[in-house]
């Protein structure tokens, strides 16, 4: 398929409250789990939901700012030096990077979302699906975490939950 320039079919605005929601499911599976599980349960070798939610975070707000300057750190060189080791420690960095998504977002000039660059140094490919990329594997993650939920005997939130 030609990659040409159609119209936009969706808004920025609205691709913005569509991460969103998917932000505040991710958030509602956070606070579902149990302090002493989020930071040690795993099933099958995976790794804890907090580390798959700290990945989500040093993914999203990177990304967004890769897209409106340009310019690429390598993953995981914008880290916070030191990780949270509590539930409430990991809500916190999640919700200062909603609160950065929201600040940033509007900043990317629309031409950006079909510019092909190099994210992080290793991922080509639009920006636009870039942020799909960050989407998709929020929901990929967020899917192992209802499954520790799950297996925990905890009902994870509704996908349907987006608010």
């Amino acid at each position: 398929m030609k990659n040409e320039t159609l119209p936009a079919f969706i808004s920025p605005n609205d691709f913005l409250n569509h991460w969103q929601g998917h932000r505040s499911l991710t958030r509602k599976a956070i606070e579902a789990f149990p302090e002493d599980k989020l930071f040690s349960y795993s099933v099958g070798g995976m790794r804890p939901f907090s580390e798959l939610a700290l990945e989500m975070i040093h993914m999203a707000v990177p990304s967004v700012a890769g897209i409106i300057t340009g310019e690429w750190k390598t993953f995981g060189e914008s880290e916070a030096e030191e990780k949270p080791t509590t539930k409430t420690g990991l809500l916190k960095l999640w919700d200062e990077s909603t609160e950065k998504l929201n600040e940033l977002f509007p900043q990317i000039r629309i031409e950006r979302f079909q510019e092909v660059e190099k994210a992080f140094g290793q991922y080509e490919g639009t920006n636009y699906a870039l942020i799909f990329y960050c989407i998709d594997n929020e929901i990929h993650h967020r899917g192992q975490g209802y499954v520790y939920l799950r297996t925990l005997g905890i009902e994870p939130p509704f996908f349907w939950e987006r608010g």
